[in-house]
């Protein structure tokens, strides 16, 4: 194992993300964070995209992209 393994493998990893989530009702576009520990809505037609669970959010829309 070389070194530069090493120093990846100890170096903390995130594991939240943001996602663009498309809307299921009227197809706009959001960015909204992975772990959401509120109610996310729709900027548009006040639809529901997330909803908090304790960990990850459940994401009601569809993933469009992921930044992480």
């Amino acid at each position: 194992m070389t070194r530069d393994n090493k120093i990846k493998k100890y170096l903390p990893q995130a594991k939240s993300v943001f996602y663009l989530v498309q809307c299921p009702k009227c197809g706009s576009r959001q960015v909204i964070f992975s772990h959401a520990t509120i109610e996310v809505r729709c900027l548009s037609c006040n639809e529901l995209l997330a909803k908090p669970t304790g960990g990850k959010a459940k994401i009601y829309g569809q993933i469009i992209e992921v930044y992480k």
